[in-house]
């Protein structure tokens, strides 16, 4: 039986990560991936505190000034952390700053928009 840990790590044993003359860069295993999204989150605005029951996700964060929930776990990452979400586990993103905050999303497992299960909505949605 493959756990969220097994799906992690095989996840994160696949980015690739290339140093060149200007920088470097990293790439990620898109054909775990059934989606690739930024996620835009506006200022004073949060998503959903919601799971997911068919994919875990992986956020790469691209702002400052976001405040991030996983879990139990509530903190304000750096720009470029790189944060794994298991499946089934309660996440959610707000923007505390003065200017929209973005995340890289990746999806991995099979599943599709419909899978939000949401614990807390700002905007009534259920």
């Amino acid at each position: 039986m493959t756990t969220e840990k097994d799906v992690e790590f095989k996840f994160r044993k696949n980015i690739k990560e290339d140093v060149r003359p200007w920088g470097k860069f990293r790439s990620f295993p898109h054909k775990q991936a059934r989606s690739i999204k930024i996620i835009t989150i506006n200022p004073g605005q949060a998503l959903s505190l919601q799971y997911h029951n068919h994919r875990s996700e992986f956020w790469v964060v691209l702002d400052k000034d976001l405040e991030v929930t996983v879990g139990d776990e509530v903190w304000r990452p750096e720009a470029g952390e790189e944060i794994f979400v298991s499946q089934k586990s309660p996440h959610r993103l707000h923007c505390l700053g003065e200017h929209p905050a973005r995340v890289m999303e990746i999806w991995i497992g099979d599943s599709d928009e419909s899978d939000i299960v949401r614990l807390e909505d700002d905007y009534g949605r259920t």
